[in-house]
């Protein structure tokens, strides 16, 4: 049965309405090599202002990915910190080194894995390039890359308070102050502390705090044009965390029975230094350097229950003479140090040939510690990763109307890695990707595009010693993106209007699977349940193809809106899986996933979105949000379920202050944002093998009071 798309027919009619000539503002983004309009650009982007940001009440980017076409995220986690783009990217992270599809960069600062701490702390805009970013991110951007960009310090004093409250006892409070320290320099300060008890009950301990969100972030920024040829750019960024972790139930419900709750914390300390320095008037050298200095712990109940759970139940331990429950607790405790340097030559002018030069070096070292319950001994590891880049990038104008765009990236990644076990591993990895686009400007304004793009994942290794020898090491996965876009404004730009077409060729894909363990044994001699090993391996390839639209129209001096939409289409050409269900692990017996969908990959996704003004003062806004059905994982049958959530949010405001009333999912959906094939938890079912699943927040009112001045 072919799926609908909730909404297409409103979609189309939307776009097909008659329109005003009242313009929207210029789109910049910044994250390419060099800074360009959206609509000039050839390449699948989404950049979500701070007026989107602001009328959504986003708290972290996980608010925000459902506004981009084919952007997916997984829980597993106090926050959606793993991010797939078109059905490609990490779903969770545990004791394995975890190589990240996704780059996730705040302000220059290299957050890819952690983005916990990426919040909405003075955004001005959040970039979303889907498609391989060979030439500019190069080993950790092969689905695409997430930039965060804070506002600029301002020319005249101001500052601004915001407080709130909201369901299950949710707070916010930030503060911005910011203006010129002379002629050429100003500052910007920022702070922000979100607190919510979060959405589950734990039944055992009579608490509804042990999912909770307790999140401070702080940034200093400070921009200088020193003289006529150099400017400097600084930022200071600080992220508390402590967040609770206690998502899973026994019951699939948002009912938890754990009596050692577990926790998602992050302290994070990074500066960056952006230089920019004026060689003459066509000719720059540009230089970034940051240091990012994180710890991070994370930690879950592992049998979601507490000791005598059994008691006064079928499994009661009088019945039998031995306990059916067991008791596990997991913690992962990490330090991440992280410093990039990136030094290029630009070359723009009016020439017919601007081009772009560079070398880039990141230098990252994760020491982790896990203490787990069944564990004889504490486990530890060191992870070192040295990448050294060189890339360049040339824009060739080949007349009045067409253009080429060529880059490259040659890069070296360099991998030390030493465990406790005695398991060490030293890989060295040549890598290379690109780019080559044709653009055409038409005399009408419109711009068309054609590109091919390769991507890369670095080849890396599995190092648990219940891994079998020939699973040991996984070999890169590499992509080739063939991409074809449309871009225009109508009506004096009040219509603004995206629309790209993808087929991506996916080689050798590394994806998650697992091996199947006891963990535990009655004290008589009873029945146990399993564990699972993470592993990672190879599919021999596959393919992602879809197309991306959006529109975002001003119809009027009090209507705006909004429409994004995304199509996927997904398959493995071969998977060789291992489930605990339905195959054999232990005699060796796999099934092939030729032809199944790949996980996180839904095949639509929709959004409807606008604002409207009552009066001059009250405004109101919202969004209808849908997303398809996906596979949670590639190891597992386990899928979402399809879900529409509608947000609303009704703002008076004046010229200093104004107050917002919001409503997030008025609907109440119960959405899926994680979940595990079926397998054997619950003791008072005799471990029968069931599936269960993390759920996203449900109803959730509040109001939000902003004094500017």
């Amino acid at each position: 049965m072919k799926k609908s798309i909730p909404s297409a027919s409103l979609i189309l009619g939307l776009l097909c309405l008659p329109l005003s000539s009242n313009a929207l503002d210029e789109v910049v983004v910044t994250a390419e090599l060099l800074e360009q309009s959206v609509l000039e650009l050839p390449n699948s982007v989404t950049v979500i202002d701070s007026n989107a940001i602001e009328q959504r009440g986003a708290q972290n980017l996980e608010d925000l990915l459902n506004l981009a076409p084919n952007v997916n995220f997984s829980t597993g986690a106090s926050r959606g910190r793993f991010i797939q783009i078109r059905g490609i990217g990490e779903r969770s992270e545990f004791q394995e080194p975890l190589i990240n599809s996704v780059g996730v960069v705040v302000d220059g600062i290299d957050l890819t894995g952690i983005a916990t701490a990426a919040s909405t702390l003075d955004v001005d805009q959040v970039e979303v390039l889907r498609g391989p970013q060979g030439t500019l991110f190069g080993a950790n951007a092969l689905a695409g890359l997430i930039n965060v960009v804070s506002n600029k310090p301002s020319e005249e004093f101001y500052a601004r308070i915001t407080a709130g409250i909201e369901s299950f006892d949710g707070r916010e409070a930030s503060a911005v102050v910011s203006g010129p320290v002379s002629e050429n320099s100003g500052y910007r300060l920022a702070v922000k502390h979100y607190e919510s008890d979060g959405f589950t009950k734990d039944v055992f301990l009579n608490r509804d705090d042990t999912n909770n969100i307790d999140e401070t972030t702080a940034r200093a920024r400070f921009v200088s044009q020193v003289n006529d040829r150099l400017n400097l750019d600084f930022t200071l960024f600080v992220a508390d965390i402590d967040n609770g972790y206690d998502a899973f139930s026994l019951d699939n419900t948002r009912e938890t029975y754990s009596d050692q709750p577990g926790f998602d914390r992050q302290e994070t300390t990074a500066v960056s230094t952006k230089a920019s320095y004026a060689i003459n008037d066509s000719l720059a050298l540009e230089g970034l350097l940051s240091v990012a200095q994180s710890d991070l712990e994370y930690a879950f109940d592992e049998d979601w229950s507490h000791v005598g759970i059994c008691e006064n139940t079928v499994c009661d331990s009088d019945l039998f003479g031995f306990d059916w429950f067991y008791s596990s607790f997991d913690q992962y405790t990490r330090e991440n140090d992280n410093t990039t340097l990136d030094v290029k030559l630009v070359s723009a002018s009016d020439s017919t040939a601007n081009w772009v030069v560079g070398v880039y070096y990141r230098d990252q070292a994760i020491d982790l510690l896990r203490e787990y319950t069944f564990n004889d001994d504490d486990f530890t590891s060191q992870y070192d990763t040295e990448n050294l880049a060189l890339y360049g990038q040339v824009d060739f104008l080949l007349s009045d109307n067409w253009s080429l765009t060529t880059g490259l990236r040659a890069e070296n990644r360099d991998v030390d890695y030493s465990d406790n076990s005695g398991a060490s591993a030293s890989p060295d990895e040549d890598l290379w990707g690109g780019r080559i686009a044709l653009e055409y400007q038409a005399a009408s304004g419109a711009f068309y595009y054609g590109l091919i793009s390769r991507g890369y994942k670095s080849g890396g290794f599995n190092l648990d010693g219940s891994i079998s020898a020939e699973e040991r090491e996984f070999d890169t996965e590499t992509m080739i993106n063939y991409e074809v876009g449309f871009k225009h404004s109508y009506l004096n730009d009040a219509l603004r209007l995206q629309v790209s077409a993808f087929y991506q060729d996916r080689s050798d894909i590394q994806t998650s699977q697992s091996t199947v363990r006891s963990i535990a044994s009655g004290e008589n001699g009873g029945p146990c349940p399993c564990s699972f090993t993470d592993f990672t391996g190879n599919a021999d390839g596959g393919t992602n193809s879809g197309i991306e639209l959006e529109a975002n129209w001003q119809a009027s001096d009090r209507l705006r809106l909004n429409v994004a939409l995304g199509l996927l289409d997904t398959e493995f050409d071969t998977l060789l899986a291992f489930d605990h269900v339905n195959a054999d692990r232990d005699n060796g017996i796999p099934f092939d996933l030729k032809g199944r969908e790949q996980a996180h990959a839904p095949s639509y996704q929709a959004v409807i979105g606008g604002s409207y003004a009552l009066t001059k003062q009250l405004t109101l806004s919202g969004s209808i949000e849908a997303k398809d059905d996906f596979f949670f994982s590639d190891r597992h049958e386990e899928r979402s379920d399809a879900y529409e959530l509608l947000n609303l949010e009704l703002t008076y405001a004046t010229d200093n202050w104004s107050v917002a009333l919001f409503g997030k999912n008025l609907s109440d959906e119960l959405v899926k944002t994680r979940g595990f094939g079926s397998f054997g938890n619950d003791p008072r079912k005799f471990f029968v093998t069931e599936p269960y699943n993390q759920f996203g927040a449900p109803r959730v009112l509040g109001l939000r009071g902003t004094l500017e001045f």
